[in-house]
């Protein structure tokens, strides 16, 4: 197994948001396909400033969050209202969390979304 940072941070990217689009039976082949394409494409930005490795799992979170978004679904819905999507934060650091804008609350860390 590759002990190489960027792999090390792709993976548990990939790995926390499989999780939670699971959780939320939103995970399917071309959910899968859109959480790739993000990888890939965050692959080249860790590679330029590999200090940022321990932001890549909060990114991927939110391109797919965009990907989806654009495509017509709401992921991952807040399970408090109901009626808006949760956001990352923070925007770029450690540690990311799934945040319910209108109760400025964390409901979850990336990853760790329930069924609600």
């Amino acid at each position: 197994m590759s002990k190489d940072p960027t792999d090390v941070a792709l993976l548990t990217a990939r790995s926390l948001v499989l999780a939670d689009l699971r959780v939320h039976d939103v995970e399917t082949p071309e959910t899968v396909t859109v959480v790739e394409h993000a990888l890939v494409e965050r692959k080249w930005w860790v590679e330029q400033w590999p200090e940022g490795a321990a932001y890549v799992p909060g990114l991927i979170g939110q391109d797919v969050q965009e990907a989806l978004a654009e495509q017509g679904t709401m992921w991952p819905r807040c399970p408090l209202h109901g009626d808006h999507p949760l956001y990352i934060e923070p925007e770029l650091g450690e540690d990311p969390h799934w945040v319910c804008e209108k109760d400025a609350v964390a409901v979850a860390a990336l990853g760790g979304l329930t069924v609600g």
